[in-house]
């Protein structure tokens, strides 16, 4: 479930395995993420609940994405912090309100060979922490993606490892409808380099 909307949109994930093989499935992770957005699609166009408006639907569908691209597929490290060292704040949204959030900790990780590190946030009111909010800014907003940024959504895992992939990576629901308030991202998630992976604003 995204930070803003009142529907969880699956990710299919599509085994490959071999009849007399023993290992555990592999992943399509081009066929799993090619399954996601069409269904994506699919609920944006169809859903009741559904962020783009009708009268813009051909504007905004088939939504758009930069090609697959492994080399935005990267393993994370998370610093963790406790309650103790991240007090809830507000974090400042598209409509002038303010969501209430707590620091995650830092995501340390290498794309195209430079390090970079990306914090991770999760809502106040989500104790477990079992949801990780990570909201970026890139060189390519406001040119080829939506100007304020774009989101990714990371499951919590025990050993505070990730699979980052910004293939994944979405742009939030006011960039189809003002009406919604989205998070946007704070400064210290400001990327200095174009991440042409995810989804995209459409030419």
């Amino acid at each position: 479930m995204t930070l803003f909307s009142r529907r969880a949109l699956p990710v299919l994930l599509v085994g490959v395995l071999s009849a007399c093989s023993t290992q555990p499935p592999q992943v399509d992770h081009t066929a799993s993420l090619t399954t996601h957005r069409a269904e994506k699609d699919a609920m944006f166009r169809d859903a009741l609940d559904s962020p783009v408006p009708r009268a813009e639907v051909e504007r905004f569908l088939p939504l758009a994405y930069y090609p697959i691209d492994v080399s935005y597929r990267t393993p994370a490290a998370l610093a963790p912090l406790s309650d103790e060292e991240s007090p809830a704040f507000e974090m400042p949204t598209s409509t002038g309100q303010r969501r209430q959030m707590r620091k995650a900790g830092k995501l340390k990780f290498t794309i195209q060979g430079q390090t970079y590190t990306l914090t991770a946030f999760v809502t106040a009111e989500d104790a477990a922490r079992r949801r990780l909010f990570v909201p970026f800014r890139d060189l390519t907003a406001g040119l080829e993606t939506y100007a304020s940024g774009r989101y990714l959504d990371l499951d919590r895992t025990p050993t505070g490892l990730y699979d980052l992939d910004f293939n994944a990576a979405y742009q939030p629901y006011c960039y189809y409808d003002p009406k919604y308030d989205c998070p946007i991202p704070p400064p210290e998630n400001r990327l200095t380099v174009p991440i042409r992976a995810g989804e995209r604003m459409r030419q």
